[in-house]
Protein backbone atom coordinates (compact mmCIF):
# COMPACT_ATOMS: atom_id res chain seq x y z
CA UNK A 1 0.00 0.00 0.00
CA UNK A 2 1.35 3.41 -1.37
CA UNK A 3 1.80 6.31 2.03
CA UNK A 4 -0.92 8.20 3.07
CA UNK A 5 -1.09 11.60 0.38
CA UNK A 6 -0.62 15.50 1.58
CA UNK A 7 -3.88 16.91 2.04
CA UNK A 8 -3.37 19.28 -0.81
CA UNK A 9 -1.28 20.16 -3.74
CA UNK A 10 -0.27 23.42 -2.23
CA UNK A 11 1.03 21.19 0.67
CA UNK A 12 2.89 19.42 -2.32
CA UNK A 13 4.36 22.28 -3.64
CA UNK A 14 5.65 24.12 -0.65
CA UNK A 15 7.51 20.50 0.30
CA UNK A 16 9.01 20.15 -2.90
CA UNK A 17 9.81 24.29 -2.22
CA UNK A 18 11.39 23.10 1.24
CA UNK A 19 13.67 19.98 -0.32
CA UNK A 20 14.69 21.40 -3.38
CA UNK A 21 14.98 24.93 -3.67
CA UNK A 22 16.93 25.44 -6.01
CA UNK A 23 15.87 22.56 -8.84
CA UNK A 24 14.35 24.03 -11.99
CA UNK A 25 11.12 23.29 -11.54
CA UNK A 26 9.28 24.82 -14.43
CA UNK A 27 10.81 25.96 -18.11
CA UNK A 28 9.23 27.35 -21.33
CA UNK A 29 11.27 28.30 -24.07
CA UNK A 30 13.77 29.77 -22.62
CA UNK A 31 12.44 30.86 -19.41
CA UNK A 32 12.44 28.85 -16.01
CA UNK A 33 11.80 29.28 -12.59
CA UNK A 34 13.41 27.06 -9.36
CA UNK A 35 11.28 25.28 -6.63
CA UNK A 36 12.12 28.67 -4.19
CA UNK A 37 10.76 31.24 -6.66
CA UNK A 38 8.32 29.03 -7.64
CA UNK A 39 6.57 29.47 -4.32
CA UNK A 40 7.49 32.93 -3.78
CA UNK A 41 5.36 33.31 -7.04
CA UNK A 42 2.61 31.59 -5.89
CA UNK A 43 2.33 32.78 -2.29
CA UNK A 44 2.90 36.47 -4.00
CA UNK A 45 -0.04 35.97 -6.20
CA UNK A 46 -2.19 33.93 -3.66
CA UNK A 47 -2.06 37.32 -1.72
CA UNK A 48 -3.37 39.20 -4.23
CA UNK A 49 -6.05 36.97 -5.20
CA UNK A 50 -7.55 37.01 -1.51
CA UNK A 51 -6.99 40.76 -1.14
CA UNK A 52 -9.15 41.27 -4.45
CA UNK A 53 -11.83 39.09 -3.30
CA UNK A 54 -11.44 39.80 0.19
CA UNK A 55 -13.02 37.71 3.14
CA UNK A 56 -15.46 35.32 1.30
CA UNK A 57 -12.35 34.18 -1.07
CA UNK A 58 -12.35 30.51 0.51
CA UNK A 59 -16.35 29.99 -0.62
CA UNK A 60 -15.80 31.34 -4.24
CA UNK A 61 -15.03 30.30 -7.48
CA UNK A 62 -11.73 31.47 -9.62
CA UNK A 63 -11.33 31.33 -13.67
CA UNK A 64 -8.23 31.09 -14.87
CA UNK A 65 -8.73 31.36 -18.95
CA UNK A 66 -4.67 30.49 -19.89
CA UNK A 67 -2.83 29.08 -22.77
CA UNK A 68 0.54 27.15 -21.35
CA UNK A 69 2.90 28.92 -19.55
CA UNK A 70 4.91 29.52 -16.47
CA UNK A 71 2.10 32.47 -15.71
CA UNK A 72 -0.59 29.90 -15.85
CA UNK A 73 1.12 26.63 -13.37
CA UNK A 74 1.75 29.83 -10.71
CA UNK A 75 -2.10 30.73 -11.24
CA UNK A 76 -2.98 27.39 -10.81
CA UNK A 77 -1.58 27.03 -7.73
CA UNK A 78 -1.93 30.55 -6.38
CA UNK A 79 -5.82 29.92 -6.78
CA UNK A 80 -5.51 26.97 -4.77
CA UNK A 81 -3.33 28.44 -2.08
CA UNK A 82 -6.45 30.99 -1.46
CA UNK A 83 -8.55 27.85 -0.74
CA UNK A 84 -11.17 29.29 -3.32
CA UNK A 85 -12.29 26.79 -6.14
CA UNK A 86 -10.44 26.43 -9.31
CA UNK A 87 -11.88 26.72 -12.91
CA UNK A 88 -9.28 25.95 -15.48
CA UNK A 89 -11.02 26.73 -18.70
CA UNK A 90 -10.37 26.56 -22.24
CA UNK A 91 -8.31 29.72 -24.03
CA UNK A 92 -9.39 28.37 -27.62
CA UNK A 93 -12.77 28.48 -26.67
CA UNK A 94 -15.00 31.10 -28.58
CA UNK A 95 -17.75 33.46 -26.91
CA UNK A 96 -20.68 31.21 -27.73
CA UNK A 97 -18.54 27.98 -25.76
CA UNK A 98 -17.25 30.10 -22.87
CA UNK A 99 -20.21 32.38 -21.75
CA UNK A 100 -22.61 29.88 -20.70
CA UNK A 101 -19.88 28.08 -18.65
CA UNK A 102 -19.03 31.45 -16.68
CA UNK A 103 -22.42 32.00 -16.03
CA UNK A 104 -23.03 28.41 -14.63
CA UNK A 105 -19.62 28.72 -12.68
CA UNK A 106 -20.13 32.41 -11.54
CA UNK A 107 -16.74 33.01 -10.74
CA UNK A 108 -16.10 35.83 -8.50
CA UNK A 109 -12.96 36.88 -10.59
CA UNK A 110 -11.04 35.92 -14.24
CA UNK A 111 -7.83 35.42 -14.31
CA UNK A 112 -6.89 35.39 -18.48
CA UNK A 113 -4.29 36.25 -20.76
CA UNK A 114 -4.28 39.53 -21.84
CA UNK A 115 -4.83 38.36 -25.58
CA UNK A 116 -8.09 37.25 -24.34
CA UNK A 117 -9.08 40.49 -23.10
CA UNK A 118 -11.83 41.57 -25.97
CA UNK A 119 -13.81 38.54 -25.25
CA UNK A 120 -13.31 38.33 -21.34
CA UNK A 121 -14.54 41.75 -20.67
CA UNK A 122 -17.22 41.75 -23.10
CA UNK A 123 -18.53 38.18 -21.22
CA UNK A 124 -17.29 39.38 -17.62
CA UNK A 125 -19.31 42.56 -18.51
CA UNK A 126 -22.75 40.60 -19.43
CA UNK A 127 -22.45 37.92 -16.80
CA UNK A 128 -21.93 40.52 -13.80
CA UNK A 129 -18.15 39.56 -13.10
CA UNK A 130 -16.37 42.48 -11.86
CA UNK A 131 -13.07 41.51 -10.81
CA UNK A 132 -10.39 40.31 -14.00
CA UNK A 133 -6.65 40.13 -13.73
CA UNK A 134 -5.07 40.13 -17.50
CA UNK A 135 -1.62 38.57 -17.47
CA UNK A 136 0.96 39.60 -20.04
CA UNK A 137 2.64 42.25 -21.08
CA UNK A 138 3.74 44.11 -17.79
CA UNK A 139 1.63 41.91 -15.84
CA UNK A 140 3.57 38.59 -14.57
CA UNK A 141 3.22 36.26 -12.29
CA UNK A 142 6.54 35.81 -12.00
CA UNK A 143 7.03 39.43 -10.07
CA UNK A 144 7.73 37.29 -7.22
CA UNK A 145 10.88 35.82 -8.33
CA UNK A 146 13.18 36.48 -5.58
CA UNK A 147 11.45 37.86 -2.94
CA UNK A 148 11.91 34.94 -0.52
CA UNK A 149 8.62 34.04 0.37
CA UNK A 150 6.95 31.18 1.52
CA UNK A 151 3.11 29.74 1.04
CA UNK A 152 2.06 30.09 4.08
CA UNK A 153 -2.06 29.86 3.29
CA UNK A 154 -3.36 26.67 2.67
CA UNK A 155 -6.52 25.20 1.53
CA UNK A 156 -9.18 22.81 3.78
CA UNK A 157 -8.88 19.77 2.00
CA UNK A 158 -12.33 18.61 2.25
CA UNK A 159 -13.57 22.16 0.61
CA UNK A 160 -14.49 22.34 -3.22
CA UNK A 161 -10.96 22.99 -5.00
CA UNK A 162 -11.44 22.09 -8.77
CA UNK A 163 -14.54 22.97 -10.89
CA UNK A 164 -13.92 21.13 -14.27
CA UNK A 165 -15.99 21.27 -17.09
CA UNK A 166 -16.73 18.07 -19.44
CA UNK A 167 -19.12 18.00 -21.71
CA UNK A 168 -22.60 17.00 -21.22
CA UNK A 169 -25.09 14.80 -22.52
CA UNK A 170 -27.75 17.40 -23.15
CA UNK A 171 -25.20 19.45 -25.36
CA UNK A 172 -24.12 21.59 -21.98
CA UNK A 173 -21.18 21.70 -20.37
CA UNK A 174 -21.33 20.13 -16.56
CA UNK A 175 -19.22 21.10 -13.99
CA UNK A 176 -17.43 18.28 -11.71
CA UNK A 177 -17.11 19.16 -7.77
CA UNK A 178 -13.97 18.07 -6.62
CA UNK A 179 -12.69 18.45 -3.56
CA UNK A 180 -8.61 19.63 -2.75
CA UNK A 181 -8.14 16.48 -1.04
CA UNK A 182 -9.31 14.59 -4.30
CA UNK A 183 -7.38 15.80 -6.60
CA UNK A 184 -4.23 15.26 -4.01
CA UNK A 185 -5.14 11.85 -2.94
CA UNK A 186 -4.81 10.85 -7.08
CA UNK A 187 -1.54 11.92 -7.33
CA UNK A 188 -0.83 9.41 -4.72
CA UNK A 189 -2.84 6.40 -5.93
CA UNK A 190 -1.67 7.04 -9.20
CA UNK A 191 2.15 7.12 -8.35
CA UNK A 192 1.36 3.92 -6.51
CA UNK A 193 1.14 1.87 -10.10
CA UNK A 194 3.53 4.73 -11.68
CA UNK A 195 6.26 5.54 -9.21
CA UNK A 196 7.68 8.62 -10.12
CA UNK A 197 11.98 8.73 -9.37
CA UNK A 198 13.00 12.11 -7.77
CA UNK A 199 13.91 15.02 -10.50
CA UNK A 200 11.60 13.57 -13.54
CA UNK A 201 12.26 15.66 -16.11
CA UNK A 202 8.39 15.71 -17.63
CA UNK A 203 7.08 17.28 -20.83
CA UNK A 204 3.33 18.77 -20.47
CA UNK A 205 1.95 19.10 -24.60
CA UNK A 206 -1.17 18.95 -23.74
CA UNK A 207 -3.04 21.98 -22.21
CA UNK A 208 -3.04 22.70 -18.49
CA UNK A 209 -6.47 23.31 -18.00
CA UNK A 210 -7.41 19.82 -19.34
CA UNK A 211 -7.62 17.19 -16.32
CA UNK A 212 -5.02 14.80 -18.15
CA UNK A 213 -2.34 17.40 -18.74
CA UNK A 214 -3.17 18.49 -14.34
CA UNK A 215 -3.45 15.46 -13.59
CA UNK A 216 0.08 13.78 -15.24
CA UNK A 217 1.94 16.86 -15.93
CA UNK A 218 1.75 19.92 -13.76
CA UNK A 219 0.94 18.09 -10.36
CA UNK A 220 3.05 14.95 -10.82
CA UNK A 221 6.27 17.60 -11.43
CA UNK A 222 5.31 18.84 -7.68
CA UNK A 223 5.05 15.66 -6.20
CA UNK A 224 8.37 13.83 -7.43
CA UNK A 225 9.95 17.25 -7.49
CA UNK A 226 10.93 17.03 -10.83
CA UNK A 227 11.18 19.95 -14.17
CA UNK A 228 7.83 20.57 -15.97
CA UNK A 229 8.59 21.68 -19.71
CA UNK A 230 6.11 23.36 -20.83
CA UNK A 231 4.89 23.84 -24.59
CA UNK A 232 2.52 26.92 -25.16
CA UNK A 233 1.53 25.75 -28.60
CA UNK A 234 1.59 21.80 -29.87
CA UNK A 235 3.80 21.06 -33.07
CA UNK A 236 4.69 17.63 -33.58
CA UNK A 237 8.23 19.01 -34.75
CA UNK A 238 8.89 21.24 -31.34
CA UNK A 239 7.68 18.48 -29.02
CA UNK A 240 10.48 16.26 -30.84
CA UNK A 241 13.08 18.81 -30.30
CA UNK A 242 11.93 19.08 -26.63
CA UNK A 243 12.38 15.43 -25.96
CA UNK A 244 16.25 15.13 -27.09
CA UNK A 245 16.90 19.05 -26.00
CA UNK A 246 15.55 18.75 -22.91
CA UNK A 247 16.38 14.91 -22.15
CA UNK A 248 12.43 14.34 -20.52
CA UNK A 249 12.22 11.55 -18.72
CA UNK A 250 8.40 11.13 -18.84
CA UNK A 251 5.97 12.09 -21.09
CA UNK A 252 1.87 12.24 -21.05
CA UNK A 253 0.51 11.85 -24.72
CA UNK A 254 -2.69 10.67 -26.23
CA UNK A 255 -3.20 8.04 -29.13
CA UNK A 256 -3.46 11.44 -30.99
CA UNK A 257 -0.31 12.56 -29.70
CA UNK A 258 1.43 9.01 -30.77
CA UNK A 259 0.49 9.28 -34.21
CA UNK A 260 1.53 12.51 -34.79
CA UNK A 261 4.82 12.47 -33.69
CA UNK A 262 5.48 9.52 -35.34
CA UNK A 263 4.29 10.87 -38.59
CA UNK A 264 6.52 13.75 -38.46
CA UNK A 265 9.74 13.35 -40.86
CA UNK A 266 11.81 14.48 -37.45
CA UNK A 267 10.72 11.48 -35.36
CA UNK A 268 13.22 8.88 -36.72
CA UNK A 269 15.76 11.27 -36.25
CA UNK A 270 15.02 12.11 -32.79
CA UNK A 271 17.36 11.03 -29.87
CA UNK A 272 14.65 9.70 -27.35
CA UNK A 273 16.88 7.77 -25.08
CA UNK A 274 16.13 10.01 -22.01
CA UNK A 275 12.87 8.61 -21.98
CA UNK A 276 11.88 6.19 -19.61
CA UNK A 277 7.78 6.11 -19.66
CA UNK A 278 5.23 7.52 -21.27
CA UNK A 279 1.91 7.47 -20.41
CA UNK A 280 -1.13 7.42 -22.65
CA UNK A 281 -4.72 8.54 -21.60
CA UNK A 282 -7.34 10.70 -22.73
CA UNK A 283 -9.10 7.71 -25.31
CA UNK A 284 -8.45 4.39 -26.08
CA UNK A 285 -4.60 3.32 -27.69
CA UNK A 286 -4.49 1.26 -30.50
CA UNK A 287 -2.25 -1.52 -30.01
CA UNK A 288 -0.58 -1.28 -33.64
CA UNK A 289 0.45 2.65 -32.58
CA UNK A 290 1.45 1.20 -28.84
CA UNK A 291 3.77 -1.78 -30.71
CA UNK A 292 4.91 1.01 -33.41
CA UNK A 293 5.92 4.01 -31.06
CA UNK A 294 8.07 1.45 -28.54
CA UNK A 295 9.74 -0.46 -31.44
CA UNK A 296 10.85 2.98 -32.71
CA UNK A 297 11.80 4.49 -29.37
CA UNK A 298 12.77 1.52 -27.31
CA UNK A 299 10.36 3.18 -24.59
CA UNK A 300 7.11 1.71 -22.94
CA UNK A 301 3.84 3.26 -22.73
CA UNK A 302 1.13 2.54 -19.85
CA UNK A 303 -2.39 2.89 -20.51
CA UNK A 304 -4.41 3.94 -18.13
CA UNK A 305 -8.04 5.18 -17.65
CA UNK A 306 -10.41 7.71 -15.68
CA UNK A 307 -12.80 10.46 -16.38
CA UNK A 308 -12.95 14.30 -15.31
CA UNK A 309 -15.87 12.37 -12.66
CA UNK A 310 -13.10 10.23 -10.93
CA UNK A 311 -10.53 12.53 -10.27
CA UNK A 312 -8.99 11.58 -12.97
CA UNK A 313 -7.40 7.99 -13.44
CA UNK A 314 -9.15 4.94 -11.48
CA UNK A 315 -6.77 2.72 -12.88
CA UNK A 316 -3.12 2.16 -14.79
CA UNK A 317 -0.99 -1.03 -15.91
CA UNK A 318 1.62 -0.77 -13.49
CA UNK A 319 5.49 0.80 -14.15
CA UNK A 320 7.13 -2.36 -13.02
CA UNK A 321 5.15 -5.31 -13.19
CA UNK A 322 2.83 -6.95 -15.40
CA UNK A 323 1.36 -4.88 -18.07
CA UNK A 324 -1.18 -6.02 -20.73
CA UNK A 325 -1.28 -4.61 -23.65
CA UNK A 326 -5.03 -3.57 -24.98
CA UNK A 327 -6.05 -3.26 -21.20
CA UNK A 328 -6.33 -0.16 -18.98
CA UNK A 329 -4.48 -1.36 -16.14
CA UNK A 330 -5.28 -2.49 -12.39
CA UNK A 331 -7.23 -0.26 -9.99
CA UNK A 332 -5.38 2.25 -8.00
CA UNK A 333 -4.95 1.93 -4.18
CA UNK A 334 -7.92 2.67 -2.01
CA UNK A 335 -10.60 2.45 -5.25
CA UNK A 336 -13.04 -0.01 -5.97
CA UNK A 337 -14.07 -0.62 -9.44
CA UNK A 338 -17.06 -3.23 -10.11
CA UNK A 339 -18.66 -4.44 -13.27
CA UNK A 340 -22.60 -4.29 -12.90
CA UNK A 341 -25.58 -4.84 -15.23
CA UNK A 342 -26.63 -2.36 -17.79
CA UNK A 343 -30.10 -2.19 -16.81
CA UNK A 344 -30.08 -2.30 -12.52
CA UNK A 345 -26.15 -0.97 -12.01
CA UNK A 346 -27.16 -3.53 -8.94
CA UNK A 347 -25.77 -6.62 -10.12
CA UNK A 348 -21.67 -7.05 -9.62
CA UNK A 349 -20.63 -9.55 -12.95
CA UNK A 350 -18.60 -12.19 -13.17
CA UNK A 351 -14.70 -11.86 -14.34
CA UNK A 352 -14.85 -11.83 -18.66
CA UNK A 353 -18.43 -10.65 -18.23
CA UNK A 354 -19.09 -6.84 -19.76
CA UNK A 355 -20.92 -4.59 -18.26
CA UNK A 356 -21.17 -1.03 -16.48
CA UNK A 357 -18.05 0.14 -14.76
CA UNK A 358 -19.26 2.05 -11.31
CA UNK A 359 -16.55 2.76 -8.67
CA UNK A 360 -16.07 4.45 -5.05
CA UNK A 361 -13.10 6.25 -3.51
CA UNK A 362 -11.61 9.15 -2.51
CA UNK A 363 -10.80 10.66 -6.11
CA UNK A 364 -14.63 10.72 -6.75
CA UNK A 365 -15.97 14.02 -7.68
CA UNK A 366 -18.98 15.62 -5.50
CA UNK A 367 -21.27 15.90 -7.78
CA UNK A 368 -21.96 18.28 -10.76
CA UNK A 369 -22.25 21.90 -9.63
CA UNK A 370 -26.35 22.79 -10.87
CA UNK A 371 -26.80 19.65 -11.86
CA UNK A 372 -28.59 17.69 -9.25
CA UNK A 373 -30.88 15.20 -11.41
CA UNK A 374 -27.53 14.55 -13.09
CA UNK A 375 -25.41 14.15 -9.94
CA UNK A 376 -27.96 11.60 -8.91
CA UNK A 377 -27.95 9.83 -11.87
CA UNK A 378 -24.13 9.64 -11.81
CA UNK A 379 -23.74 9.21 -7.78
CA UNK A 380 -25.90 5.93 -6.53
CA UNK A 381 -24.96 4.53 -3.26
CA UNK A 382 -21.55 5.75 -3.15
CA UNK A 383 -20.71 4.58 -6.46
CA UNK A 384 -19.72 6.71 -9.85
CA UNK A 385 -21.65 5.19 -12.67
CA UNK A 386 -19.21 6.05 -15.36
CA UNK A 387 -20.92 5.17 -18.35
CA UNK A 388 -18.34 2.95 -19.85
CA UNK A 389 -18.78 -0.42 -20.55
CA UNK A 390 -15.55 -2.64 -19.35
CA UNK A 391 -14.51 -6.44 -18.27
CA UNK A 392 -12.21 -7.61 -15.81
CA UNK A 393 -9.72 -10.54 -16.88
CA UNK A 394 -8.75 -13.25 -14.11
CA UNK A 395 -5.84 -11.03 -12.95
CA UNK A 396 -7.98 -8.33 -12.75
CA UNK A 397 -6.96 -6.25 -15.34
CA UNK A 398 -9.63 -3.72 -16.79
CA UNK A 399 -10.62 -4.08 -20.37
CA UNK A 400 -12.64 -1.53 -21.72
CA UNK A 401 -15.10 -2.40 -24.41
CA UNK A 402 -17.53 0.55 -25.28
CA UNK A 403 -19.20 3.36 -23.83
CA UNK A 404 -22.75 3.56 -22.76
CA UNK A 405 -23.19 7.02 -23.25
CA UNK A 406 -23.14 9.26 -26.93
CA UNK A 407 -20.11 10.95 -26.36
CA UNK A 408 -16.51 10.96 -29.06
CA UNK A 409 -13.21 11.51 -28.32
CA UNK A 410 -11.55 13.69 -30.93
CA UNK A 411 -7.93 14.04 -30.29
CA UNK A 412 -8.59 12.88 -26.49
CA UNK A 413 -11.53 15.23 -25.70
CA UNK A 414 -15.05 14.60 -24.65
CA UNK A 415 -17.00 16.02 -27.31
CA UNK A 416 -21.21 15.57 -27.27
CA UNK A 417 -22.61 15.74 -30.40
CA UNK A 418 -26.12 17.33 -28.84
CA UNK A 419 -24.17 19.92 -28.54
CA UNK A 420 -22.71 20.59 -32.42
CA UNK A 421 -26.42 19.51 -33.72
CA UNK A 422 -27.60 22.13 -31.20
CA UNK A 423 -25.88 24.73 -32.89
CA UNK A 424 -26.38 23.36 -36.46
CA UNK A 425 -29.90 23.34 -35.64
CA UNK A 426 -30.16 27.22 -34.84
CA UNK A 427 -28.92 27.75 -38.21
CA UNK A 428 -31.61 29.74 -40.36
CA UNK A 429 -31.34 26.79 -43.23
CA UNK A 430 -31.09 23.79 -41.41
CA UNK A 431 -34.17 22.18 -40.77
CA UNK A 432 -32.95 18.91 -38.86
CA UNK A 433 -29.06 17.52 -38.05
CA UNK A 434 -27.26 14.89 -36.40
CA UNK A 435 -24.01 14.39 -35.65
CA UNK A 436 -22.20 10.96 -35.17
CA UNK A 437 -18.83 9.35 -34.56
CA UNK A 438 -16.47 7.33 -36.32
CA UNK A 439 -13.40 5.92 -35.84
CA UNK A 440 -10.46 7.80 -36.68
CA UNK A 441 -7.14 6.49 -36.91
CA UNK A 442 -5.45 9.92 -36.16
CA UNK A 443 -7.77 11.58 -33.91
CA UNK A 444 -9.12 8.53 -32.28
CA UNK A 445 -12.51 9.63 -33.70
CA UNK A 446 -14.00 11.89 -35.99
CA UNK A 447 -17.01 13.63 -36.13
CA UNK A 448 -19.41 13.39 -39.15
CA UNK A 449 -22.48 15.81 -39.69
CA UNK A 450 -25.72 14.89 -41.48
CA UNK A 451 -28.33 17.69 -42.19
CA UNK A 452 -31.99 18.20 -43.74
CA UNK A 453 -31.62 21.64 -45.92
CA UNK A 454 -34.96 23.90 -45.31
CA UNK A 455 -36.25 24.70 -49.06
CA UNK A 456 -34.43 27.61 -50.88
CA UNK A 457 -31.36 27.09 -48.63
CA UNK A 458 -28.74 29.23 -49.45
CA UNK A 459 -26.10 27.15 -47.44
CA UNK A 460 -23.43 24.31 -48.52
CA UNK A 461 -21.55 22.25 -46.51
CA UNK A 462 -18.47 24.66 -46.72
CA UNK A 463 -20.14 27.97 -45.46
CA UNK A 464 -21.76 25.91 -42.67
CA UNK A 465 -18.23 24.80 -41.47
CA UNK A 466 -17.21 28.19 -41.27
CA UNK A 467 -20.64 28.96 -39.42
CA UNK A 468 -19.27 25.96 -36.69
CA UNK A 469 -15.84 27.59 -36.41
CA UNK A 470 -17.37 30.88 -35.84
CA UNK A 471 -19.30 28.79 -32.43
CA UNK A 472 -17.05 26.12 -32.05
CA UNK A 473 -13.64 25.24 -30.80
CA UNK A 474 -11.50 23.39 -33.86
CA UNK A 475 -11.94 20.17 -32.17
CA UNK A 476 -15.75 19.87 -32.08
CA UNK A 477 -16.20 21.12 -36.04
CA UNK A 478 -16.88 18.09 -37.61
CA UNK A 479 -14.70 16.45 -40.28
CA UNK A 480 -17.37 16.14 -42.59
CA UNK A 481 -20.85 17.92 -43.04
CA UNK A 482 -23.27 15.77 -45.66
CA UNK A 483 -26.54 18.18 -46.89
CA UNK A 484 -27.51 15.20 -49.52
CA UNK A 485 -30.86 14.57 -48.39
CA UNK A 486 -33.10 13.16 -45.62
CA UNK A 487 -32.02 12.02 -42.50
CA UNK A 488 -32.63 8.53 -41.84
CA UNK A 489 -35.50 7.93 -38.88
CA UNK A 490 -36.09 4.43 -37.15
CA UNK A 491 -39.37 2.85 -36.72
CA UNK A 492 -40.95 5.27 -34.17
CA UNK A 493 -39.64 8.12 -35.90
CA UNK A 494 -36.43 8.87 -34.05
CA UNK A 495 -32.86 9.45 -35.63
CA UNK A 496 -31.36 6.73 -37.01
CA UNK A 497 -28.07 6.76 -35.65
CA UNK A 498 -26.84 3.49 -36.42
CA UNK A 499 -27.72 3.64 -40.08
CA UNK A 500 -25.96 6.97 -40.05
CA UNK A 501 -22.49 5.69 -38.58
CA UNK A 502 -22.40 2.73 -41.36
CA UNK A 503 -23.14 5.58 -43.42
CA UNK A 504 -19.84 7.73 -42.08
CA UNK A 505 -17.98 4.97 -41.36
CA UNK A 506 -18.25 3.98 -45.51
CA UNK A 507 -18.00 7.57 -46.50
Amino acid sequence: MTAAPVPTVVHMLAAAAAAAPDREALRCGDETLNYRDYASCVAGFAAELAAAIGPGVAQSRIAVVMANSIDTAIAIYAVAATGAQLVPLNPAYTAHELGPILSDADPALIVFDVMLEGIVRELAARIGVARLVAIGGDKRLTAWRGAGRAIDSFPEPDSLGLLQYTGGTTGRSKGVDLTHRAVATNVSQRDALLPSEDGERILAVTPLYHSYAMAMGLHLASHCRGTLVLLPRYHPKDVLALIARERITLFAGSPTLFTGLMGHADFARTDFSSLKLCFSGASALPVETLRRWEDATACGICEGYGQTEAGPVLTYNPRHGLRKVGSVGTVLPWTEVQIVDVETGTQVLLVGDAGEVRARGPQIMSGYRNRPEETAAALRDGWLYTGDIGAFDEDGYLFIRDRKKDMAIVGGFNVYPREIEEVLCAHPDIAEAAVVAVADGYRGEALHAYVTLKDNAGADAESLLDYLKERLTKYKVPARIDTSGAIPKTGVGKIDKVALRAAAANA
